[in-house]
């Protein structure tokens, strides 16, 4: 069994080190065939760092690194007369805090650059002129160059939460990056990122790039298509399916549950490798994507933009120009979430409509951690969590009201769903607007201590079911155990004194909910929540 290549973004390294290596020449070969310009926007650990490097070493002719390859032969005519490539990875800058600290790090890249391929380029200068004198140095040594940039946002998006400095990184490489518009040696260029938002101010001069970020044609150049792991990771999926009493497809059919289902395209489906490989590596089903690296700037973004309940963008419609917002703070909380990765295109039904949703069970149930741990700083949400689940077994509704309470004790004052316009604002509404405007808030508050809670059974993998329609309506959480089935209903009472009709009118709701659990054979029990909103607690 080949080695696993868990981390390494090296072609070169993968390829000399015998690590499995899925083969995706065929579609990189497509991209340099056409010579163009090319734009590619994944998420994280998606593979693209591995795209450029494979790319370095395909125009460097490299012809050892690629037999058994469907590139081999393209490969081997290449190595007669190789091109001159200039790789520019700019999540590997040392630390910078302004745009004179960024050029810095920039010359100290590009000068290492030089040291390694002994060029005749003068040092000691700024990072846009020594850039365009490496070039000038390469097309005399190869009469072709190519420019490939990874990670050309990483300035930017390490900043987004402080949109000053981030503006004044994406201003520095706006000049930077729009040298190349001018450059006539260059002949092929590969730029990768996690954004499309600052795509358009910073290479607007590049008229020839070529987006293909939602391009079918090349939909899998990065990530495993279900063919793909089928074929290549073959003896990983034996080795896992006997060691957990499984057959293959009953394996096949779990990982596909958990790592499957990412579409840039709405057609062509593929697996998160990052994921993938850390499965095969451990055999244990487990988040392995958002446990490797939780950005900082998404919780404060999922704050600053109230985005307080994950099932909100499920199966959300979208214009397929959803992403042109051309900076992130101008663009749409779905257009973030899709180009971080944590939804995806479920169909795109004609030229112009989306429909987006989470794409496998493991980002759909890491939604849940980052909101109780980075949003709402509740660092202990596993133990409180399964003594939630131990109260629940044990059909101790107080306990967990208790636990519950306990939680929201400790959730700051703003941090809880609130109105989204002042109420100067409402006062100039007319009687009809304010009363459409307090059913929707009604309608969040309440649903926001339902989806908290919810949140709590996500993370500990319990079974259950939200809003299970009935033909007397239909339930908030119905949360089936062995002996069991446990029926909750939450209602929000705005003030004290509407708690106890709250209570009642949940009470009347289970009571037409009953029929539909009689012939199980089971316990049934049931319990109203009432949220008091004024005092923030739940009342049982």
């Amino acid at each position: 069994m080949q080695k696993l290549p868990i981390g390494i973004q090296s072609f070169e390294k993968i390829r000399e080190g015998n690590y499995l290596y899925v083969d995706k020449t065929k579609q990189i070969l497509q991209l340099i065939e056409k010579g163009e310009c090319y734009f590619l926007s994944r998420p994280r650990r998606f593979g693209k760092s591995l795209t450029i490097s494979t790319l370095e070493a395909m125009f460097k002719g490299q012809a050892d690194l690629f037999k058994g390859l469907y590139a081999e032969k393209w490969v081997k005519e290449q190595a007669k007369n190789s091109s001159g490539v200039i790789r520019l990875d700019m999540g590997h800058l040392t630390a910078y805090k302004n745009d004179k600290e960024l050029n810095d790090s920039i010359v100290f890249y590009l000068e290492r650059f030089i040291a390694k391929n002994k060029l005749d380029v003068s040092l000691n200068q700024e990072s846009g002129k020594l850039l365009l004198n490496i070039i000038s140095g390469l097309y005399k040594q190869f009469g072709f160059v190519v420019v490939l940039i990874d990670e050309y946002d990483k300035p930017i998006t390490d900043n987004i939460d402080n949109l000053e400095k981030a503006n004044e990184m994406r201003e520095f490489l706006r000049s930077f990056y729009g040298l190349l518009k001018d450059c006539d040696e260059v002949k092929f260029v590969m730029i990768t990122g996690i954004s499309k938002f600052s795509k358009v101010g910073i290479f607007s001069g590049l008229n020839n790039l070529k987006d293909i970020s939602m391009s079918e044609q090349y939909s899998d150049i990065v990530g495993y298509t279900q063919e793909e792991l089928e074929k290549y990771f073959v003896d990983w999926i034996e080795k896992i399916a006997l060691k957990r009493s499984m057959n293959n497809q009953q394996l096949l059919d779990k990982i596909k549950e958990y790592y499957d289902g990412f579409s840039f395209d709405g057609i062509t489906r593929v697996y998160n490798p990052f994921s993938v490989l850390n499965f095969f590596d451990e055999g244990k089903f487990r988040n392995y994507w958002y446990d490797s690296y939780t950005p900082s700037f998404l919780a404060k973004y999922f704050k600053d933009h109230k985005i307080e309940d994950s099932d909100d963008y499920r199966h959300i419609k979208v214009t397929s120009d959803f992403t042109n917002a051309s900076e992130i703070e101008h663009a749409s909380p779905e257009s973030f979430l899709f180009q971080t990765g944590y939804l995806t295109i479920e169909k795109w039904d004609d030229d112009d409509e989306i429909t987006l949703d989470y794409p496998n069970k493991e980002v759909k149930d890491s939604l849940p951690k980052l909101y109780l741990y980075n949003i709402y700083n509740i660092t202990d949400f596993i133990k409180l969590a399964y003594e939630i689940l131990d109260s629940l077994k044990n059909g101790d509704m107080i306990n967990v009201m208790l636990i519950f309470n306990g939680i929201l004790a400790r959730i700051p004052y703003d941090d809880f769903a609130k109105e989204n316009i002042s109420k100067e604002t409402i006062e100039l509404l007319t009687k009809e607007q304010r009363k459409i405007f307090e059913n929707l808030m009604y309608s969040k508050k309440e649903k926001w201590y339902r989806s908290l809670f919810l949140m709590l059974l996500y993370v500990i993998k319990v079974e259950f079911y939200p809003e299970v329609h009935t033909n007397q309506g239909r339930s908030d959480v119905v949360i089936p155990f062995d002996d069991k089935i446990i029926i909750i209903e939450f209602k929000l009472a705005p003030t004290s004194k509407d708690v106890p009709a709250k209570k009642k009118e949940g009470e009347e709701q289970i009571k037409k909910y009953l029929p539909a659990y009689e012939n199980q054979n089971k316990q049934i029990m049931t319990a109203v929540f009432v949220a008091n909103d004024e005092k923030r607690q739940i009342i049982l």
